[in-house]
């Protein structure tokens, strides 16, 4: 009884359980096949070290890309890349009438911006050039309503000189130039210019 307890034992040990140090096999048969199972597992254990080593020596070797110093003198000058052109912004950002000109803005150049983006509800702001919104538009009215102008004309009035501004949940009429931040409400910036 005592011994098939111990056949038992080493059967679940060579089963479930990692090499745990020197087993006494209790006959001939049994021997060979613990043997087995440890040759078994240490040619695994080779083949995972050696596979292990392959990847190490792999990574160790590789030259990865090329690096090439990136010079911020030669992006100023260049003004064709089209990497430079995407990331130009207005500041500061203004707002205007009709008459000012749209574009992008710089402490240099004053224009109005034509490529504002708002942050609180993430849509493109709208204009209209000689427009301006009348007092009774609400938030539906927007939210419902934006980028359609048939829609938006209902609450439309035409003013010589006045730009009419909106997004989803803002909206603005303006007819002189004013930089953006002296209205606090607004949530609107430079969407970049192309």
């Amino acid at each position: 009884m005592a011994e098939d307890i111990d056949d038992l034992l080493d059967e679940v040990e060579t089963k479930f359980c990692k090499h745990s140090g020197p087993t006494k096999p209790k006959s001939g048969k049994k021997a060979n096949s613990h043997e087995q199972s440890r040759s078994i597992g240490a040619s695994v254990k080779r083949k995972d070290e050696s596979d292990l080593n392959a990847m190490i020596d792999d990574i160790c070797t590789d030259s990865g890309p090329a690096y090439k110093p990136h010079s911020s003198c030669e992006s100023k000058h260049n003004k064709n890349s089209p990497v430079l052109n995407k990331t130009r912004k207005c500041y500061p950002v203004y707002l205007g009438g009709s008459q000012n000109t749209s574009g992008l803005s710089s402490a240099s150049v004053q224009r109005t911006c034509d490529q504002l983006r708002c942050t609180s509800c993430d849509f493109q702001v709208v204009s209209f050039d000689n427009y301006q919104w009348r007092s009774s538009c609400d938030y539906l009215f927007f939210r419902n309503n934006i980028p359609d102008f048939s829609k938006l004309k209902v609450n439309l009035i035409q003013k010589r000189g006045s730009r009419a501004y909106a997004c989803q949940c803002s909206w603005k009429s303006v007819s002189k130039m004013q930089n953006i931040e002296s209205d606090s409400e607004l949530r609107w910036v430079c969407g970049k210019h192309s």
